[in-house]
């Protein structure tokens, strides 16, 4: 037997699903339908590295795809998805567990979770099973999903992940997720900048907001329309304040269009002393008033 016979099922596997609720019959007396990619047809890929998103794929033929999936965010993310050719027809639970290679004779698989099937949906697992599965992976042994055919009463599907050829692809997936923004279209979708007085130069923090803005304009083509409306303390004159609120969105504009968005999406306001949101007696409040708000939108 070739490459199926280093994924075959282990006795403890096999006796875990003969005393599992989903598995009634005896062990002896059950068929496993094996779905595992040979040596030949191991495959790993990364399909999507950007700095908003890392994708690691896997196919096991003839049964679907196995992807690890990390976004842009303050903290570090991951899920792992199976998504089958044939969906599940029914509802209920998949055993997970790592079943180590031939040449560690002696050794038992590990039980890992339960994978919830949901009928007609992909399934899906959160951050800590999916890094137990990539980790199980990395030492070579072949994460295998268990479970009760929903077509057959007498059959049980065992489709693994074969660790064969994972290395390089994985190195690739490390160095992409060291990579993705610490922030996402959320954190930037509705932003408040603030000016220096009497002039259209942002305070420190928000340039380096605004360039955080920039940076993810790169990533991300699929914003539709960007909103900017801008305001000014009540000091200086009431038409010299809607000249400088207008000269403020102008150059904010000027901005997104550099940063690759057609001018057509952007639409802009100044309103110059109008609408305060702070007393303008202090400077503090002054501060809060002279503010650009913009807003964001994507398909």
């Amino acid at each position: 037997m070739k490459f199926v016979g280093y994924l075959c099922l282990s006795l403890c596997s096999l006796q875990l699903l003969a005393n599992s609720e989903q598995s009634p019959l005896p062990a002896e007396r059950q068929n496993v339908r094996q779905y595992v990619a040979t040596i030949e047809q191991a495959n790993w890929s990364v399909k999507t590295a950007t700095a908003l998103q890392c994708e690691l794929s896997h196919t096991i033929p003839n049964f679907g795809e196995v992807s690890f999936v990390s976004h842009s965010g303050k903290e570090l993310n991951l899920q792992f998805a199976l998504k089958m050719t044939r969906m599940p027809d029914d509802y209920g639970l998949a055993k997970v567990l790592s079943v180590p290679p031939a040449w560690r004779a002696g050794e038992q698989a590990k039980a890992i979770t339960d994978f919830e099937l949901l009928k007609q949906f992909d399934g899906d697992l959160a951050k800590k099973e999916a890094w137990t599965l990539l980790t199980e992976l990395e030492q070579g042994f072949s994460p295998t999903f268990y479970f009760s055919d929903w077509h057959s009463p007498f059959d049980q599907i065992a489709a693994s992940v074969n660790p064969v050829q994972f290395a390089g692809p994985y190195q690739k997936f490390n160095q992409c997720m060291a990579g993705l923004l610490r922030y996402t279209f959320d954190d930037i979708a509705m932003t408040v900048l603030n000016y220096q007085s009497n002039s259209d130069e942002l305070t420190r923090e928000s340039a380096a907001r605004l360039k955080q803005i920039a940076e993810y304009l790169q990533h991300d083509k699929s914003i539709v329309s960007v909103r900017i409306d801008t305001y000014t303390d009540s000091y200086g004159g009431r038409w010299i304040n809607e000249e400088l609120s207008r000269k403020r969105a102008a150059t904010l504009k000027a901005f997104f269009v550099e940063a690759g968005i057609e001018e057509s999406k952007i639409d802009t306001e100044g309103f110059g002393e109008k609408r305060h949101v702070a007393p303008n007696d202090t400077p503090r409040g002054r501060g809060v008033n002279r503010r650009a708000v913009i807003q964001l939108a994507r398909l």
